[in-house]
């Protein structure tokens, strides 16, 4: 297989590896993991020492080209290659061939949390608390990077071996020294109202999404959720303002000042 191979990082765990440039066959490639919009995701293990478990995403240039998102992915890979937090997943590096791009990234061994979310219905105090930590500590790290996610969701969320949550999918991430946006992005049920609005926007999307990720965590499901477009005659957008909090037993009185 014919391959233009990028020469990129070498894996800060074993510096003692020099850098090398990467292709397909450098990989033992494992089972699919995930299935995303312009591919999908493989575990594999290099084939040289330290035999590294990675996630390898694959995407092709076909889709990308045709969905017009050439800026986007190229965005995504100069943010995401530049991070180092324990709970921001890592991009160790890319390489590519005629018809695809391949993203070298840490492989998360317990998998998607938002499928945790969907087997549990909600999680406890404890637990929801321990990522909402975790989060918050990654969301102060990239602010202060001047990166705005601006797409945190259960579905970009992701659990180390430890258990530890990972930040991921940065595809609608900016690199923003300015910290003010325009551009209306992300998923609708995680929208805040100055996005909604098509106002002028901050690093404090995230921190909207972060109060949003903290009441589905607990109680199973967004606040605001609607499928209708975004406008201002959507119930949606009246539902920023006068959501009717639903709890029950489980929760306790500070969950409930918290929120």
């Amino acid at each position: 297989m014919s391959s233009y191979k990028v020469s990129f990082i070498d894996f800060v765990v074993y510096r003692k590896y020099p850098t090398k440039e990467w292709s397909l066959t450098s990989f033992d490639i494992g089972r699919p993991l995930g299935k995303g919009k312009f591919g999908r995701v493989y575990m594999v293990r290099t084939k040289s020492e330290p035999k590294y478990i990675l996630a390898l995403k694959c995407l092709y240039k076909s889709e990308i080209v045709e969905s017009k998102v050439e800026k986007q992915i190229r965005r995504e890979i100069e943010i995401q290659q530049n991070l180092r937090h324990p709970n921001v997943l890592r991009l160790y590096g890319f390489f590519h061939d005629e018809k695809r791009i391949f993203l070298m990234l840490e492989f998360a061994g317990k998998g998607e949390l938002y499928k945790q979310l969907s087997k549990h219905g909600y999680f406890s105090e404890r637990r929801s608390a321990r990522y909402i930590d975790q989060m918050a500590d990654a969301l102060s790290y990239l602010h202060g990077k001047h990166v705005i996610h601006r797409d945190i969701k259960p579905e970009n969320l992701l659990l180390g071996l430890n258990g530890e949550l990972k930040i991921a999918d940065f595809g609608w991430s900016v690199h923003a020294p300015g910290n003010r946006r325009m551009t209306l992005c992300g998923t609708l049920d995680y929208l805040p109202p100055e996005m909604v609005e098509k106002r002028e926007h901050n690093e404090k999307v995230d921190h909207w999404a972060l109060g949003v990720l903290t009441y589905e965590f607990l109680v199973g499901n967004p606040p605001f959720e609607d499928r209708n477009s975004v406008n201002s005659e959507s119930p949606f957008f009246g539902c920023l303002w006068y959501c009717a909090y639903v709890w029950n037993e489980i929760h306790t009185a500070e969950f409930q000042r918290l929120i």
